[in-house]
């Protein structure tokens, strides 16, 4: 494949270990376990039995993981060709095309019995629906077709938290809705500074990211429009009932911040500002933070009530 460079067969046994580590993104997992576990907090009331918080996590890992190996899989050609992603193992060569495909099958296989057979099977079907959603929905289908993709292919990024509320209590209530739809409206705003940032990466391989289609006044207005929504959902659990005092006033101060970097780069993209005086990176960094306080707040305040 053009770009890739060929398998000498001459790795390390710890570079091969390392390799196929690389291909489960840990840092995008840990994220997601950031929202994982609070939520079972939530969903308790309290402290979650400690097994099946580490099952939950492990399992979430694995299918993360394996979702993750798919998606390097599939996009092996245009990963060659990008800056950010040129040392990703099979660009490099430390991993075959074909081990590549079968650790990541394995994976979602697995770590869809061990959720099924160690949580329950309702997470286990949460999972497998997010894995697939993430290979076959976004990466094969929406990801090279519309400046949307990054919209709707942000759902299986939501999953984990209906994924966590499920694994306590076998369902799925609004409160995990409402979370879902924090991070569902939180996705586009924190990949899009991103996105600004690598464009030209983007526009090169054709990968339609909305900042590659369009001006970035358009893309930092669409920002700061699903930040709001974002934000305003987010302090719906408090008059439904499902937190007390805490939760709302770290949510409000979070958002307030997030609200005030979203219009700033606004205004920069307004003024024409471009290159590092954009400071598109700001709001992306910022995007982390605020997802860590906001779940560490859902998972503190069953404590303080």
């Amino acid at each position: 494949m053009e770009g890739v460079r060929p398998h000498s067969g001459h790795w390390s046994r710890g570079a091969r270990a390392k390799a196929f580590l690389a291909l489960t993104k840990p840092r995008i997992i840990e994220l997601l376990l950031t929202t994982t576990v609070p939520v079972m907090f939530l969903a308790e009331q309290g402290v979650p039995d400690l097994w099946l918080v580490f099952a939950t996590c492990l399992g979430g890992y694995l299918s993360a993981g394996g979702a993750n190996a798919l998606n390097m899989y599939i996009d092996r050609d245009i990963d060659a060709l990008m800056e950010r992603t040129r040392n990703r193992p099979l660009v490099t060569g430390v991993v075959r095309p074909g081990e590549c495909l079968t650790f990541g099958l394995a994976l979602a296989v697995v770590s869809t019995l061990w959720f099924g057979l160690t949580v329950n099977w309702a997470s286990a079907a949460l999972a497998l629906g997010a894995l697939l959603f993430y290979v076959v929905v976004y990466t094969m289908w929406l990801k090279r077709r519309t400046a949307q993709n990054i919209v709707w292919g942000g759902i299986a990024g939501c999953m984990p938290v209906l994924i966590g509320w499920s694994s306590v209590t076998g369902t799925v209530s609004w409160a995990a809705v409402i979370l879902f739809l924090v991070m569902f409206f939180w996705t586009p705003p924190h990949y899009w500074p991103l996105s600004m940032k690598v464009k030209d990466d983007y526009a090169r391989v054709g990968v339609p990211m909305l900042p590659v289609v369009a001006a970035n006044t358009v893309v930092a207005r669409q920002i700061v429009l699903y930040s709001w929504v974002m934000v305003a959902v987010s302090l719906l659990l408090w008059p439904l009932g499902y937190t007390g005092w805490f939760y709302p006033l770290v949510a409000a101060l979070a958002g307030a911040w997030w609200l005030w970097e979203a219009h700033g780069l606004y205004q920069r993209a307004r003024a024409g500002v471009r290159g590092a005086k954009l400071k598109e990176m700001r709001l992306f960094h910022w995007s982390i933070t605020y997802v860590s306080l906001v779940f560490l707040a859902v998972a503190i305040d069953p404590f303080l009530r």
